[in-house]
């Protein structure tokens, strides 16, 4: 696990440096729509954000079920559903108030992440039962196809680098603060996992060893003792909150983006709250779409979202090749991508090659969408 975070941090870091360059040249909120649409016209940016979509929408719920999962795990008499519907509630509260509110939210939940991460590190490594090896990051031949495989679902974990490129037209001096943002998530995300599987596999070093796979941290947390549990469960609700906070406002604004030019409807997406100026109607179907997907298994969940976020990362690559200037930096980040996607699962290629030929069909179906969308884009 180690060594597949570290995988995956190369290919996204490779990435987050194509979605910096083309911020500054294309700072809109539409993300990789805007960047596709800007480079290649017509229906590629339509397509690329339609596939987007598919790891926008489900970011959210992931976040939800896992939430559920670990509460349901801590406090059994509580069913998991329970615990994702009130943690929907809340969260779509907080972004249809603003984002002032959401990035003070988030602030306090991942400072108290971080907290957790450095005593978590320091107990990890100083149990009398760990020695500390470079056995996790070394692989023989026969089990990097299961490294690649697991890099491919580990794009998840990164997926905020991207979010923040869909606040550009919200943030302060965006062409200089959101491109500085994207490569600091991608570099100090990319570190601190890897250090904490690092330390995980270094309590639990046999993976026969866990009970429960979709709730395998507090299993992780057991050597440690009852306090380590406790506090590990309060920093990961607080975890999964922050991201379904920032991971909802993100898709809310790609539905906003696409539907403000009539590449979606209008009226259920491009409109703006005239007392919070939120996208509210936006914001509220990702919340019906979250409850939808929690009836989805959690693996399942987690290989759609990453062909979504990896077909969208090869399309930006391609964008920032085409208007980016230097080349280096995306040629790699496309080839990193396109080897992770094709390590997905049989399942997430089909259940994704279908959302996406869906978007192709539409885009070709539709006679104005083409027209729309290279107007929008100048």
């Amino acid at each position: 696990m180690p060594l597949a975070y570290l995988v995956t941090s190369l290919a996204m870091l490779f990435t987050a440096g194509s979605y910096a360059r083309l911020v500054r040249i294309v700072p809109a909120a539409g993300s990789a729509f805007s960047y596709a649409g800007a480079a290649f016209g017509r229906r590629a940016g339509f397509i690329t954000g339609w596939t987007l979509l598919l790891d926008y929408i489900l970011l959210p719920a992931i976040n939800y079920l896992i939430l559920g999962i670990y509460l349901a795990a801590q406090f059994p008499a509580v069913p998991a559903q329970a615990w994702s519907f009130a943690a929907i509630v809340l969260v779509t509260v907080l972004n249809v108030v603003g984002v002032d509110l959401v990035r003070r939210a988030s602030v306090v939940l991942v400072v108290f992440q971080l907290i957790f991460a450095a005593i978590f590190l320091f107990a990890a490594f100083a149990h009398p039962a760990v020695s500390l090896s470079l056995a996790p990051f070394v692989a023989s031949k026969a089990i990097w196809p299961g490294v690649f495989a697991g890099a491919a679902v580990l794009c998840l974990s990164f997926l905020g680098f991207d979010a923040v490129s869909t606040l550009s037209e919200e943030a302060r001096d965006p062409v200089r603060t959101v491109p500085r943002a994207i490569l600091l998530t991608t570099v100090l995300g990319g570190g601190l996992f890897t250090a904490l599987a690092y330390a995980g596999t270094s309590l639990l070093p046999d993976w026969r060893m866990i009970e429960t796979s979709d709730s395998a941290g507090l299993e992780v947390m057991r050597p440690l003792g009852g306090f380590m549990s406790a506090f590990f469960l309060a920093a990961y609700i607080g975890g999964s909150l922050a991201s379904a906070i920032a991971a909802q406002a993100s898709v809310s604004r790609v539905l906003y983006a696409m539907g403000r030019e009539n590449v979606l409807p209008r009226a259920l997406f491009g409109q703006l709250s005239p007392r919070f100026q939120t996208p509210v109607r936006a914001t509220l179907v990702v919340a019906l779409l979250s409850v939808a997907a929690l009836l989805l298994t959690l693996d399942t969940l987690a290989s759609l979202i990453s062909f979504g976020a990896l077909f969208a990362f090869s399309l930006v690559n391609l964008a920032a090749l085409k208007l980016g200037g230097r080349r280096i930096v995306p040629a790699f980040g496309f080839c990193a991508t396109v080897w992770l996607w094709f390590n997905l699962s049989p399942l997430a290629l089909v259940v994704g090659l279908v959302w996406l030929g869906a978007g192709v069909i539409y885009a070709f179906a539709s006679p104005d969408v083409a027209g729309r969308v290279d107007e929008a884009l100048g």
